[in-house]
């Protein structure tokens, strides 16, 4: 069984989080560089949170509720 967890770790410590290293190592020369990824997810979500807002806008607009889809509806 200790086998099974070393195995585990040394798939986490070893390979799974080689690139955080790479982070850390570049946090140190450019604290830029180490949080453009921080950046690229922030500019994702920030899009996708105005995509769905206009998509609720639409569907707000067109008022496309079905009332007998559901009894509590009605």
């Amino acid at each position: 069984m200790r086998a099974f967890f070393e195995a585990i770790q040394s798939l986490f410590v070893d390979f799974l989080f080689k690139p955080l290293d790479g982070l850390r190592a570049l946090e140190l020369k450019t604290w830029f560089g180490a949080n453009t990824i921080n950046w690229i997810f922030m500019f994702i979500c920030a899009y996708f949170m105005i995509y769905w807002i206009k998509q609720i806008k639409i569907t707000k607009e067109n008022d496309g509720q079905d009332t007998t889809a559901h009894s509590f509806l009605k």
